[in-house]
């Protein structure tokens, strides 16, 4: 009969491997919460380097965007920054995983709903630069791009001063017009 002994350590609710692998990650009981602690700990089951994201500025939402991208083995870099939100942490991965140019839209300036219809927009090879602004709101740049998709002459409204609504009514009065 063979007998196996495993020492385990435990740092709160985590348990480790080994000494070195607990003694890194009590460093951060004190200063995360909870759900932040989860998230460097799903880091370090996947053995990837989470103290990239161990940072108390990081909600966990955000940590879990940059976990998900380290796993991807994606250029988290790129959004790995407190001032992005996890809305739009998760619009430049997507771009990422994509392999489009998100220099686009990975700007803070716009909110993830834009850098959606942005990253559609490149997605379906569409000249974004005619709604790519962060002057406008994510319903006109929906609008504009509807109106590349179907190869509508959109400078007849990609125009700021128009509403949604008006961007809307011209567009589909040019597409009844084909």
């Amino acid at each position: 009969m063979v007998v196996v002994v495993e020492t385990i350590y435990k740092v709160g609710d985590f348990t480790f491997n080994n000494q070195k692998d607990a003694d890194k990650f009590d460093n951060y009981l004190n200063v995360l919460e909870y759900k932040q602690l989860k998230e460097l700990y799903y880091g370090y089951e996947s053995k990837i380097d989470y103290t990239i994201y161990a940072e108390p500025e990081f909600s966990w939402k955000q940590m879990r965007e940059i976990r998900m991208g380290l796993q991807q083995k994606l250029d988290v870099s790129i959004y790995a920054k407190p001032e992005f939100n996890d809305g739009q942490m998760n619009e430049i991965r997507f771009g990422l995983l994509k392999e489009i140019d998100v220099s686009w839209y990975a700007k803070t300036k716009f909110t993830w709903q834009q850098m959606s219809i942005i990253r559609a927009g490149l997605e379906q090879g569409l000249d974004v630069s005619w709604y790519a602004k962060p002057e406008f709101d994510y319903f006109q740049m929906s609008e504009i791009r509807l109106g590349l998709d179907k190869g509508l002459d959109v400078s007849i409204y990609a125009d700021l001063n128009l509403s949604w609504k008006e961007m809307k009514e011209k567009r589909l009065n040019l597409k009844n017009k084909d």
